[in-house]
């Protein structure tokens, strides 16, 4: 336990490292400031979010630090005071600013944090991660839906994945107009993240998945014929048109169903349905009475 005296002085140190980087012309070269500011990460509670403010404000001088320094930056959002954590997180997005390749790792480590069960916690990460995002929302959407792809990484925690997925869904898909700019670009790069998304999700997050994409003006009402091929090609991956026909299997059942209501809108546009037709005159039509009485039957 540090007495108050000793954390004054703690403090007053910090200061002075702070005060003397701010005022050099060359920051470079106080690297000893630097390297107290960093120090004091294994001091007072006080200290430490002063420090938790000092270490990502100057870290863009002094690269020949940058491991140490982020390793008692991180260290300090493991704190146990909740003080120091909300600050340490709301530092994150600053080692990124000047530095673009440190995002994948701040956006991997604000993942993780959306797990945090502390509102004020929670909502710190919500901010930093929207403002890495800012930054630089082609690498920041990369590394974030890496978090959905990992699906048979043993290491994986499922419950970050689907913090992940809320957070796109709410923070995410509703600013589409302000982020994805340019728009074409970034609308085809967040397609293909979601594409490669799907291997491994709910029928709830493949219809949201699915109302997004229809959203985007791609997709839209003059999109030219291969795009809506596009889409009618993700639904038709995901009824899984490919499998044998298991009239036992009333999963692989609605899952067609839902499918195939989602894709007649497309079908409207003048998508073609000839694969959902062929599967179904190959492997539904001959069992129909049986696949609806199993079905029925599963179901109840």
């Amino acid at each position: 336990m540090t007495d108050a005296s000793e954390e004054a002085k703690q403090i007053e140190k910090l200061y002075e490292f702070g005060e003397r980087l701010n005022e050099a012309k060359d920051k470079s070269q106080n690297v000893k400031d630097y390297e107290g500011i960093i120090d004091a990460t294994k001091t007072s509670i006080k200290a430490k979010q002063l420090a938790a403010q000092l270490i990502p404000r100057f870290f863009k001088f002094f690269p020949n630090l940058s491991s140490r320094a982020l390793n008692a930056h991180f260290d300090l959002i493991e704190e146990e005071d909740l003080a120091v954590r909300v600050q340490a997180i709301r530092g994150l997005p600053l080692f990124c600013k000047d530095t673009k390749e440190y995002i994948s790792k701040i956006v991997d480590i604000l993942g993780q944090l959306l797990t945090a069960e502390e509102i004020v916690e929670r909502d710190a990460v919500h901010k930093a991660l929207m403002s890495v995002l800012r930054q630089d929302v082609k690498e920041s959407l990369t590394a974030l839906f890496k978090h959905i792809w990992n699906v048979e990484d043993p290491s994986q925690d499922d419950t970050i994945r689907d913090k992940v997925l809320c957070f796109i869904r709410d923070k995410v898909f509703p600013l589409k107009a302000e982020l994805l700019r340019p728009q074409e670009e970034m609308e085809r790069h967040i397609t293909d993240l979601i594409k490669k998304s799907l291997g491994d999700v709910t029928g709830a997050e493949f219809r949201m998945f699915m109302d997004f994409l229809k959203s985007l003006s791609i997709f839209g009402e003059k999109a030219p014929p291969e795009r809506l091929k596009e889409l009618i090609g993700i639904i038709e991956g995901q009824a899984d048109l490919d499998a044998q026909f298991d009239v036992s299997d009333a999963d692989h059942i609605d899952r067609l169903i839902s499918c195939l209501f989602m894709a007649i809108p497309f079908f409207v546009r003048g998508a073609s349905g000839s694969k959902f037709l062929n599967y179904i005159n190959k492997h539904i039509i001959p069992v129909f009475d049986k696949a609806l009485e199993r079905y029925y039957v599963l179901i109840c």
